[in-house]
């Protein structure tokens, strides 16, 4: 186990973790972002994230999972006081006791494998990191591969997002892309290999329900920006557009909500082919 140092006073060093928080381009800068809570930190343990430090509370006497995690890690160690970790974990109550510094991985599509039974998301244009971490939530719960976000969007690595996945996004690949023309060309390499992969949006101005469309062949669903859904472009590439049969006076669904009702429908018509077979 490396041998802990101590940060005493909000130096530069600390001001630069701190600055994770809220700075998207500090974090892409430095290609690494902050995380908290068991669970999120475990799964990225397990799934083998580079975890660049650790950052633990001095003042206090740290749980079996924490003092296991220092004891194992070849991680930096950072020992600091109850009041600075509380301004990096940004709570109000009880400060955590262990923050992990974790390294961004690269944007690359061929992170996302794509076989026989592919089942991906796309993301356009969100701009709420917390429906970002939802749809990671979703997207690992009902089994796919991989989740992209495009074009002018909120940050993957946002505090927000991190936590509404609770761990997931370290299950699960995400990777972000400028435009749709990088997915295209990514898919045309697909299925140039062999994986017919079909794109399939939603919109109220569908040619199928969704429970009447075929999820179980490999398939890339595409979400819309929270506010004006796909863009032009995302529609002139969609292969199908199905719809989520509604009732009651609501016009439309949260967008993480829609993508989690298309994942679990997919779910179900994969676990049911898989017991007719």
């Amino acid at each position: 186990m490396p041998a802990p140092q101590r940060i005493t006073s909000r130096n530069a060093r600390f001001q630069q973790w701190q600055s994770l928080l809220t700075n998207r381009n500090k974090r892409s800068r430095a290609r690494e972002f902050l995380v908290q809570g068991v669970r999120a930190i475990t799964v990225a343990g397990e799934q083998g994230w580079p975890i660049r430090t650790l950052l633990y509370d001095s003042d206090r006497t740290l749980s079996r999972w924490a003092v296991d995690l220092l004891r194992t890690s070849h991680s930096e160690q950072i020992a600091m006081s109850t009041e600075l970790l509380a301004e990096l974990g940004e709570k109000n109550e009880e400060a955590p006791e262990l923050i992990a510094v974790l390294e961004i991985p690269e944007d690359d599509l061929d992170r996302i494998t794509v076989g026989d039974d592919f089942l991906g998301v796309l993301f356009d244009r969100p701009v709420s990191p917390g429906n970002i971490g939802s749809i990671i939530r979703s997207a690992d719960a009902f089994g796919a591969h991989g989740l992209i976000v495009t074009g002018h969007a909120a940050d993957v690595y946002d505090t927000k997002s991190v936590r509404a996945s609770t761990g997931s996004l370290f299950a699960l690949p995400v990777v972000r892309v400028p435009s749709h023309r990088e997915v295209s060309a990514w898919l045309d390499t697909r299925r140039a290999q062999g994986s017919p992969v079909v794109l399939v949006g939603t919109d109220e101005h569908r040619e199928a329900d969704i429970f009447d469309f075929d999820l179980t062949q490999p398939v890339l669903l595409l979400i819309g920006n929270e506010t004006t859904g796909l863009s032009s472009a995302w529609r002139e590439l969609c292969d199908h557009v199905v719809s989520i049969p509604m009732t009651g006076s609501a016009s439309s669904l949260n967008a993480a909500n829609a993508a989690t009702a298309v994942l679990y429908e997919a779910s179900r018509q994969r676990i049911a082919a898989a017991r007719r077979g």
